[in-house]
């Protein structure tokens, strides 16, 4: 029982870590950040280039940026073992 509570006590840990960290990820001037708990917190887009390239980079941005976190919280969660 007591392992069970120090394991809630590290993911719990873990989930106040992660929503403090954030990816950036950036593509033809279109910016796109995502914290921990795969939220997205920011995204600036580039006037200058069309709506299809600004569409296109942001879905870049944004796969990135998420598979960015989500490599970051596999390893996080890796180090509790």
């Amino acid at each position: 029982m007591f392992n069970q509570l120090k394991q809630a006590k590290e993911l719990y840990k873990l989930q106040s870590e992660l929503e403090k960290e954030t990816v950036e990820e950036k593509e033809n001037g279109v910016r796109a950040v995502v914290n921990g708990k795969l939220e997205i917190v920011k995204i600036e887009l580039n006037p200058a280039i069309s709506k299809e390239e600004q569409e296109e980079a942001l879905k870049k941005c944004l796969n990135g940026a998420m598979r960015k976190i989500q490599m970051s919280i596999a390893q996080k969660m890796q180090s509790m073992r």
